[in-house]
């Protein structure tokens, strides 16, 4: 069965709480069980993972690329405007890497229009709250097909 990681980056373990005008009222667990019910109708496994320590995150990914994983969906948050380290962590990666975002960060401050992992990215996907999850589970899909 192939393997998607889904990562979670900073303060997202605060959806439903933070900024609903954003990012809505549904939680982090939500948005995973959403995805895990999605998972089982592709036949792909999702693992979810989150931190809100760039460290972490970075030696998560390492994780992964020894681990085999088939593909990667990522929102990072604030880190998709300025964590090299990230990009760096993720450029090591040989699989399909899926950029989301639940806000349309085009559409919002001018800091947020720039992602440093948009090169690495096979793409990207904003602005579909919750749905961006569940459209870049299939973009993710779709790439390792």
């Amino acid at each position: 069965m192939k393997k998607i990681l889904m990562l979670h980056g900073i303060n997202h373990n605060m959806f439903g709480k933070r900024d609903p005008v954003q990012y809505g009222t549904i939680t982090l667990d939500q948005i995973n069980e959403r995805l895990n019910e999605l998972a089982k109708e592709l036949g792909v496994e999702v693992e979810s993972f989150q931190t809100n320590h760039e460290g972490e995150m970075c030696e998560r990914i390492h994780q992964a690329f020894f681990e085999n994983t088939d593909a990667v969906i990522i929102n990072a948050g604030a880190w998709t405007h300025y964590s090299y380290g990230l990009r760096d962590a993720l450029a090591i990666l040989t699989v399909p890497i899926i950029e989301i975002h639940m806000s349309n960060i085009h559409a919002r401050e001018e800091f947020r229009h720039h992602s440093v992992f948009a090169e690495i990215a096979k793409g990207q996907i904003c602005g579909f709250g919750v749905d961006s999850y569940l459209l870049g589970l299939r973009a993710a899909v779709a790439a390792i097909e």
